[in-house]
């Protein structure tokens, strides 16, 4: 079984369309595949498969401060000592926790001398499964509410991915990263065989793929380029970066009104150009 994450940094390169159109690929070669969109804030491979996301086959928690007025003092040791500045404490008053803000980073259950603040258990994501067909599996990962940390959703969704790639014995595991370069993509990134980034010929393109090459080349993942659309601006700037760092450009994929026609009614999984 091979592990490919696509991935790119900058948002809107095509990252999700390449996913499913390399899934596309190898299913043609006769390969089972199993694509796990680790983009947990915002999912959309299901939309450009027109899968409906079914009940939720693992749910993904965390760890929260609870407080216990009886005990707590208002002290406001716990506010001076939050990173996340997720605890707030009006003069005279208890302190408040905002979930949305807290990483569960436990130092404020810690720190407390009185022993007023216990731990609360709270569904963060979920994750959902769908048989595409009989060589195609798709794994959802879905942050539920604001979550601060989204890296734990991402985490558990790849094994959720990888314990379904032993069950149905899938030749290719692919993970649609997020965009960016935050603790959810790199867990996404994490013991993976080979990246494929995806870039645009432009300048702002340029710049993200230089970053994440950086942070692949630190983390010792083989990468790859992708080229999209590639007559919609200057293909130069990629070439530069690609010959600088000695990676090889493995797909240049140009503008395409039958791609976005199929992106567009969630017919994506019907197309065949990589």
């Amino acid at each position: 079984m091979i592990k490919i994450a696509i991935t790119g940094g900058k948002g809107g390169t095509g990252k999700s369309t390449i996913s499913v159109l390399l899934a596309n690929k190898l299913r043609k070669e006769g390969k089972k595949v199993i694509l796990c969109d680790c983009d947990v804030e915002c999912p959309n491979d299901y939309l450009l498969l027109k899968q409906k996301l079914k009940k939720p086959k693992e749910k993904v928690y965390a760890q929260f401060p609870k407080l216990d007025k009886e005990k707590c003092q208002k002290c406001g040791l716990c506010v001076k000592n939050c990173r996340s500045n997720a605890i707030f404490q009006a003069p005279g008053k208890f302190p408040i926790f905002l979930h949305e803000l807290c990483s569960g980073c436990g130092l404020c259950w810690h720190i407390c001398p009185h022993k007023a603040i216990s731990i609360e258990k709270k569904v963060i994501g979920e994750i959902i499964e769908n048989k595409v067909n009989e060589n195609f599996y798709l794994v959802t990962g879905r942050s539920i509410g604001v979550v601060d940390e989204t890296g734990p959703i991402v985490t558990k969704t790849k094994n959720h991915a990888l314990k379904l790639v032993k069950k149905v014995k899938a030749d290719y595991c692919l993970f649609d990263t997020s965009v960016g370069l935050h603790c959810g993509v790199i867990r996404a990134l994490l013991n993976v065989d080979l990246a494929h980034v995806v870039t645009e010929p432009t300048p702002l393109g340029a710049h993200d793929l230089r970053l994440i090459l950086k942070l692949l080349a630190i983390l010792k993942v083989q990468s790859k380029i992708v080229i999209n659309q590639t007559d919609l601006g200057d293909i130069g700037l990629i070439n530069k970066i690609a010959k600088k760092t000695k990676t090889n450009i493995i797909y240049k994929v140009p503008y395409s009104y039958k791609i976005v026609k199929a992106y567009s009614n969630g017919k994506l999984g019907e197309i065949n150009i990589l």
